[in-house]
């Protein structure tokens, strides 16, 4: 086929070539695949579900049934372009997951995980090797016996983690000890996979046995030259590209052909292309810039556009129409039931065997049981070198679908862990008398290390007396995206193993930094971590606000500061994640315009001296404000102006503000010794309001209710309330950051019912104190209460 056609106009019919051609089958791929994708969405399926189906409903099994469709758009003389581009696409989507894969991380993996991973390699690879006699005596009789075993083997053991790690993801299970457990399995079951599939692929030859035994020894030799010559290269390159500098084209473009190189050399071997980009990936440093860069580089145009064609290209050799009659249908089941009870099984037993309980052992089992890209692949090549024919393809290829779509739907019916946590007294900081000395519990969320030293300033300034302490729940929310790569952020949460690659150490810096405040300071801090999609994250800040007890979850604003003093949206999706906390979070919320408390570090407890405005308004969100600022004004180092607007018609509520306000000075009078200030202003209208708002923008911060009754500053105000929304505006000239208070109130958070004890019975005792939790201040959290939590032992 020649590339390019005249036109249309000229006569042409483009489809006759190649490149238009090749244009058309990557749109029709990508528009199939992402459009069921978003129709499989509710059931919670990973992507990779969407794009096999895409490619077998694309092929002969329905719309290539058409002959009139199949030579029109995938006719047989453009199969070459196609799977040259496919594998192409693979080849780089292989050297991405090389570069997540950090090998020294995976034998630090704990014995429990290195147990069941070995089990759940071990006996469906047994089961494979009986099921190929089963094969080879019905439907694959001329298949050669040592190459057959070996392939239905390692088809029927692999474990698939970034699909898994996906359905963790989607199912909240991501961060939790049964996660982390089996995300470890996974990445050494993975690694095994290839190992066995170098093996099947070396035995797979035409030739004589010496043949296939040069084949692996060549191989092996290198893997040798692999570490001992292009490792310390690409290490030179790592060095030279530092945190903060841009990593220089030519570095990025020697590494993408060292890529096609050695892919090049692992094909003249004999032991398939893939092997050479996977073994770069591999050997790539995996500490500062470089990998996060060639990541960043490579992923959204091979997993968007050239790594669907794969599934496509697979889907062309899938004709379901071949398994037909009794004979190969109970081969589906056999093959099916078999994959399911070598890894089910051996998981189960194994995990049983480690004191794990049943009911966590069968959900790890059947997470264990998730097929993916690696089990494509394996049965491409097994096809390709004629080790397997048509119909065993098409049914290998419809039991990897099926364990695989069966996943979450089991795993959400037989375990539940998000169960409701005990009930809890304070969800206010204002609390009720009998709070006034009990310990108050934050849950503060950010979104990167930006946000810290001002979270960190803010948790200072409120830390109150010595007798009223704080307990601070740093949560950071990480989004995990449809991106490759992301699979990459698990190992944030690993506690004896991490098997993922992150492009940078700013996570350890953020838990170097919470150690150093709780060292430095009164205020007891757990760092924990929230890795979901932005619809769903806010889930986990709702859940953890109920587990660990919260009186105020602290959300950071959607939009962030830039050098122009101008705020820039992070996106509708931030937005949303907010008020979806605001109507759903069990106690108060919070949210801080961060404009830079304290600039861009912490500072010192002795150092701080801060001046803070309060609005008061009236109503419960205005006396919820009125109480942290209290808090506040305990600090030795904060100055804090109380600035009370009456309206000219007092509200129904006007005994329950005079309370509070009397409350307030009652208490920082006593401790302050008069450096609190006080200021009565009648509201006559808006401009008034406006001017003394104004007049005490020099401040450092500003503490207000979400919804006072007043009218609005702002034409539309945001989810900030009436006040609030003019103080994040541009019209409001300050430097000062602002902390927007909503105070809980069951009545308008029809969400957060289902945590109201009343609601419900207990499910534990009430017990208020979890000071065994908060001893280990620096390491990462669950975000999902669990019941089980393993002590993973390191191997």
């Amino acid at each position: 086929m020649q590339a390019t056609s005249h036109g249309a106009f000229q006569g042409d019919n483009p489809l006759d070539y190649s490149l238009p051609l090749a244009i058309l089958q990557i749109c029709l791929v990508v528009v199939v695949t992402r459009g069921l994708a978003y129709v499989l969405r509710p059931l919670r399926q990973p992507r990779v579900i969407a794009e096999i189906i895409g490619g077998v409903l694309l092929g002969p099994s329905a719309l290539g049934r058409s002959t009139k469709f199949l030579h029109a758009v995938f006719p047989p003389k453009s199969l070459p372009v196609l799977d040259t581009l496919a594998n192409i696409g693979l080849l780089f989507f292989l050297f991405l997951v090389g570069l997540e894969l950090d090998i020294a991380a995976i034998r630090r993996t704990g014995k429990k995980a290195l147990a069941i991973a070995l089990a759940g390699i071990s006996l469906p690879f047994a089961l494979g090797i009986g099921t190929s006699f089963a094969f080879r005596a019905t439907i694959v009789k001329g298949a050669p016996q040592g190459p057959f075993l070996v392939f239905m083997g390692v088809a029927l053991s692999i474990t698939a983690f970034p699909v898994l790690a996906r359905i963790l993801a989607e199912l909240k299970l991501l961060t939790t000890d049964l996660g982390r457990m089996a995300m470890s399995a996974a990445a050494v079951n993975d690694v095994a996979a290839w190992i066995l599939l170098a093996l099947a692929v070396a035995l797979s030859g035409d030739g004589s046995p010496i043949i296939s035994l040069w084949v692996l020894l060549t191989g092996v030799g290198f893997v040798i030259a692999i570490i001992l010559l292009l490792r310390p290269l690409l290490a030179w390159m790592a060095n030279r590209s530092p945190d903060g500098e841009p990593v220089k084209e030519v570095y990025i473009c020697a590494t993408l052909a060292l890529v096609l190189a050695a892919s090049f050399t692992t094909d003249v071997i004999g032991i398939h292309a893939l092997f050479g980009a996977f073994m770069v990936g591999i050997v790539v440093p995996k500490e500062g810039p470089f990998a996060g860069v060639l990541i960043e580089k490579v992923e959204d145009l091979i997993s968007g556009l050239f790594l669907p064609l794969y599934f496509v290209s697979s889907g062309l050799k899938t004709n379901v129409a071949t398994i037909s009659g009794a004979k190969s249908w109970g081969l589906l089941v056999l093959v099916i039931t078999n994959a399911c009870i070598g890894k089910i099984g051996g998981t189960v037993i194994t995990s049983l065997v480690v004191k794990i309980p049943m009911r966590e052992a069968v959900t790890l089992g059947f997470l264990m049981n998730t097929k993916g890209l690696v089990e494509l692949i394996v049965l491409n090549i097994g096809r390709d070198r004629k080790v397997l024919n048509d119909e065993s393809f098409a049914i290998l290829v419809l039991m990897a679908l099926f364990t695989t779509f069966i996943t979450t739907p089991i795993v959400m019916a037989i375990y539940k862990p998000a169960r409701p946590s005990a009930p809890y007294k304070r969800r206010t900081v204002e609390g009720s008398p009998s709070d006034a000395d009990s310990e108050l519990r934050v849950l503060a969320c950010f979104h990167s290390n930006r946000n810290v030293p001002t979270l960190l300033n803010l948790v200072e300034s409120s830390r109150g007396t010595s007798r009223r302490r704080l307990a601070m729940y740093a949560m950071h929310l990480v989004e995990l995206s449809e991106r490759s790569s992301a699979i990459s952020m698990v190992h944030r949460t690993r506690r004896n193993a991490m098997p993922f690659f992150n492009s940078g150490d700013k996570d350890g810096q953020m838990v170097v930094a919470f150690e150093a405040f709780q060292q430095l300071s009164t205020v007891r801090v757990k760092p924990m971590t929230a890795i979901s999609d932005l619809e769903t994250i806010h889930r986990d800040v709702i859940d953890s606000a109920a587990e660990k007890r919260a009186a105020i979850v602290i959300m950071p604003y959607h939009k962030v500061l830039q050098h122009d003093g101008t705020f820039h949206s992070l996106g509708s999706q931030y937005h949303d994640m907010n008020k979806r906390v605001l109507r759903g979070a069990p106690c108060s919320v919070a949210i801080l315009v961060d404009r830079g408390l304290g600039g861009h570090s912490q500072v010192a407890a002795k150092n701080v001296a801060f001046s803070v405005s309060v609005l008061f308004f009236g109503g419960p969100d205005d006396r919820e404000a009125l109480a942290y600022a209290t808090r506040m004004a305990e600090h030795p180092g904060v100055a804090v102006t109380l600035t009370r607007f009456r309206p000219s018609r007092p509200p129904h509520d006007e005994e329950s503000d005079e309370a509070a306000v009397e409350a307030f000075k009652s208490k920082v009078g006593a401790v302050k010794d008069g450096s609190v200030m006080f200021d009565d202003l009648e509201m006559s209208g808006k401009e008034e309001v406006l001017e003394a708002i104004n007049s005490l923008s020099n401040c450092n911060m500003f503490v207000v209710g979400r919804m006072p009754p007043t009218e609005p500053l702002v034409e539309r105000p945001e989810e900030l309330g009436p006040v609030g929304s003019y103080m994040a505006s541009p019209e409001f000239k300050t430097s000062a950051s602002v902390l927007v208070i909503k105070r809980y109130d069951p009545a308008t958070n029809p969400a957060s019912k289902r945590f109201d004890p009343k609601a419900r019975p207990p499910v534990a005792t009430d017990v208020e104190d979890d000071d065994e939790e908060m001893d280990g201040g620096g390491g990462s959290a669950s975000v999902v209460p669990v019941q089980w939590t393993p002590t993973q032992d390191s191997a």
